[in-house]
């Protein structure tokens, strides 16, 4: 796992900072951590000339990290506004020595936010990790980030955007719009989730010359491209047929809802999976896909009969009712891996027999919730859910004893055990109908041709992402993106990936 990028807690931040400074030889953290500031800083904005730069240092070593960063751009020949309004004799020691070192330095500083003037960069150091959401901001500082975010500036923030908390990417009140974020050690579950993506801009990590993995063991990784090419299925060779990829059954499609069975298969299809076979639950389901009649539609009966499916994708367009009670006890009793969305995971939620039946099965399971279905299976509120995702998806994979992917910003990939994946690919685009569907069907293609269930989520919640991130870039924005679109578009991503 240490050839991917490591997540980290908050509180597993702290054990990695202790331990580098037991060594007999510290290393000075602050110092680094300012320095790789402003060396971001240069890096990210145009600093090649002299630059007007806001720095907003807070009551803790966040604003050390600010006043070291300032000392440098000042020493590099910028002009330099501090803003501090804490009391210096209850900074921690660290931050103390960096404020002081500042005034060393011919700096000065202003207690309030400066009158309204033009700024090239802005600084937010004003709070760090260690905020949590019971807590909001208030007052001065509340004030202080609303001033950031009326400003039309480029805003660097230091660890964490100020007002976004980071285990859960929550927002105490409010939280600075960064452009760029440069955090520190390795990255946080708040820069990755919930809305840590809509506040903290472009990230980028400084390891302060740390091995963090070799000092605290990770248990949270985030799902970029590199881990997806360490996924990807082999090249096909030239001697195959469509028995080598793996045959995907998919029970959905009631009254009404037909278009979500056809939406997952045709996913499956795009992402290559040998052959599909849909089990329509509706009474006047189709004959075939005219679209694309590679589909093998069934009655539930018929798919439930075949003995060469790899996989069953269970839930896109289901509904609730006695007989899909009776359809969900087969797919819990046979020895296929499963894929279980939509009303499959509310018959979960509301039956606690097939509860049972899914946490007792030996061949593996995804679950792939939004929110809502989550809190149903848990039986918490959808905010509970959203205050602690990772823990909310943790609890599901270890009480039913599966692999699963909460959806959502940052969706949260939680395996029995303990271990953690948060994606890092996606947009507003994917909050339209049929893109759960369409995940689903990728997901059971994966598996049908012969990738771990784990990893087969994995890579298709990014490769999902990743699909919505070109549509937005081709279609100069998130609006009006449909789900057979990013179906197609990740057919596209995976060849020139698998190819490239």
């Amino acid at each position: 796992m240490n050839t991917i990028d490591p997540v980290y807690l908050t509180t597993e931040i702290r054990a990695i900072e202790q331990a580098a400074l037991a060594l007999s030889d510290p290393p000075d953290l602050m110092e680094k951590a300012g320095r790789a500031a402003a060396e971001t800083a240069t890096k990210q904005f145009d600093m090649t000339s002299t630059r007007k730069v806001l720095v907003l240092a807070g009551p803790g070593n966040n604003g050390g990290d600010a006043f070291v960063a300032a000392r440098h751009l000042k020493n590099w020949g910028h002009t330099v506004t501090v803003v501090f309004c804490a009391d210096p004799d209850s900074l921690p020691q660290d931050a103390r020595k960096a404020r002081q070192a500042w005034l060393d330095n011919q700096g000065e500083i202003q207690s309030d936010f400066p009158p309204c003037q033009h700024w090239d960069l802005i600084i937010d150091g004003l709070f760090g990790i260690g905020l949590q959401p019971e807590r909001p901001l208030t007052g001065q500082y509340l004030d202080w980030i609303d001033r950031i975010n009326a400003i039309s500036c480029p805003v660097l923030a230091l660890d964490m955007p100020s007002g976004l908390t980071s285990d859960d990417g929550n927002v105490c009140g409010q939280a600075v719009t960064a452009t760029v974020t440069v955090t520190f050690i390795g990255l946080k579950p708040g820069l990755l989730t919930q809305y840590g993506p809509q506040y903290c801009g472009e990230c980028t990590v400084c390891d302060l010359d740390l091995d963090a993995t070799a000092i605290v063991p990770p248990h949270i990784w985030a799902i970029n491209r590199k881990l997806a090419q360490l996924l990807l299925p082999s090249p096909r060779p030239a001697n195959s047929h469509k028995g080598h990829f793996g045959s995907v059954g998919i029970l959905g499609g009631n009254n009404g809802m037909i278009g979500a069975a056809l939406l997952a298969g045709r996913a499956a299809l795009y992402l290559g999976a040998g052959r599909v076979y849909l089990g329509m639950l509706a009474q006047s389901a189709p004959a075939a896909d005219t679209l694309h009649p590679e589909l093998m539609l069934r009655s539930p009966a018929e798919l439930f009969e075949l003995n060469t499916i790899n996989c069953l994708v269970i839930g896109p367009g289901m509904d609730i009712n006695e007989t899909t009670y009776t359809w969900m006890q087969h797919a819990l009793n046979s020895s296929l891996p499963l894929v279980l969305d939509a009303d499959a995971l509310n018959h979960i939620a509301f039956h606690s027999e097939l509860a049972r039946q899914l946490k007792l099965r030996i061949t593996p399971a995804v679950l792939t919730p939004h929110p809502a279905e989550a809190a149903r299976l848990l039986d918490i509120d959808v905010s509970a859910v959203q205050r602690n995702r990772i823990e909310a998806a943790t609890k599901i994979a270890e009480h039913l004893n599966c692999f699963v992917l909460l959806k959502g910003a940052g969706s949260i990939c939680a395996l029995p055990g303990g271990k953690c994946f948060i994606n890092t690919s996606g947009n507003p685009g994917l909050s339209s109908a049929g893109t759960g569907d369409v995940l689903a069907g990728m997901i059971g293609a994966f598996i049908a041709q012969g990738l771990k269930p784990d990893d087969a989520m994995l890579l298709a919640v990014y490769l999902h992402g990743a699909a919505a991130d070109e549509l937005l870039k081709r279609n100069h924005g998130p609006v009006g993106m449909t789900a057979s679109e990013i179906a197609v578009n990740a057919r596209l991503l995976l060849n020139s990936w698998i190819y490239k």
